[in-house]
């Protein structure tokens, strides 16, 4: 049975010509305003392209006519920011280290701007929230074990000069030697068993109390007799349990037998005084600055 096929008279809107079971589309034309709209956007679309960076090309876009760049509505913002905070960065680096803690404008600023220079240069390595990574000789921040000190001063020096970079000749530095080739495995795996005991681990208390004469003669110039560590070397404290590199049993021989040597760069050449104050004033209030 073949579809009723409607009958057009003269003046009526045409149609698209499909039929689907009897029933007919208008084909009513696009209004004039939108018709109109298009074609301006077209138009803006055009002139946008050839007046400002539009297309892109292998290398970079194309710039438009009119030579504007972002970055350089972002240069000029950072520019205007730091006229504005000019004064206040000019006091933080006039003011004492010690005393900066007791002014509380500066406070403000240091841990807004250091929070900023910390999230640029420094999460990478210690973490977002600055808790580290161990294993990794990453330290954490936030606790209040430091190996070069933890007062605002200490932090300060840390900061700009690093440690153990050969960039910086103030840079903080120690070395521990490589035991792999001075003791033998029985005899590593004696000391790892006296720092085992020292820092309240599970250990051989036979292998331990030889281990106590081996780091007397070849530990304790660094770490003190005790274990307890030297600031003045950057040895770490082997009592508590804190460990930049772990203390399980493969941790520990591993840096008895080939040694750890952890390198941070100094920042004194990549950001200014006061931005170093600043990322040290942060650093120093996370909670675990003396």
């Amino acid at each position: 049975m073949s579809a009723k096929k409607t009958d057009h008279k003269p003046g009526d809107v045409p149609t698209t010509g499909h039929s689907w079971d009897g029933i007919e589309e208008f084909d009513n034309p696009m209004p004039r305003w939108w018709l109109w709209t298009f074609y301006i956007t077209i138009v803006w679309a055009l002139l946008y392209s050839i007046a400002y960076p539009a297309w892109p090309m292998i290398t970079r876009a194309t710039q438009g006519v009119l030579g504007y760049k972002v970055v350089n509505e972002l240069n000029a913002d950072i520019e205007r920011f730091s006229q504005l905070n000019g004064p206040i960065r000019a006091k933080l680096v006039e003011t004492d280290l010690s005393a900066i803690t007791a002014n509380p404008e500066l406070v403000q600023f240091a841990n807004q701007a250091g929070a900023a220079v910390f999230k640029t240069w420094c999460a990478q390595c210690h973490g977002a929230g600055a808790a580290g990574v161990q294993a990794s000789g990453y330290p954490n921040l936030l606790d209040d074990d430091w190996l070069w000190g933890g007062d605002i001063e200490a932090i300060h020096t840390t900061v700009g000069h690093g440690i153990r970079n050969t960039a910086d000749a103030d840079a903080r530095f120690s070395q521990m030697p490589a035991f792999a080739d001075m003791l033998s495995a029985e005899e590593i795996g004696q000391v790892v068993n006296h720092v085992r005991q020292i820092s309240g681990q599970d250990h051989d208390a036979a292998a331990a109390a030889a281990g106590a004469t081996l780091f007397a003669d070849n530990c304790a110039s660094c770490h003190g007799a005790e274990g307890k560590g030297d600031r003045a070397q950057g040895a770490p404290n082997l009592t508590d349990a804190i460990w930049l590199y772990g203390g399980s049993v493969d941790a520990l021989t591993h840096s008895v037998r080939f040694a750890r040597f952890g390198v941070m760069p100094n920042w004194n050449t990549r950001l200014s005084e006061a931005d170093i104050r600043a990322v040290a004033v942060y650093v120093h209030g996370l909670g675990g600055g003396e």
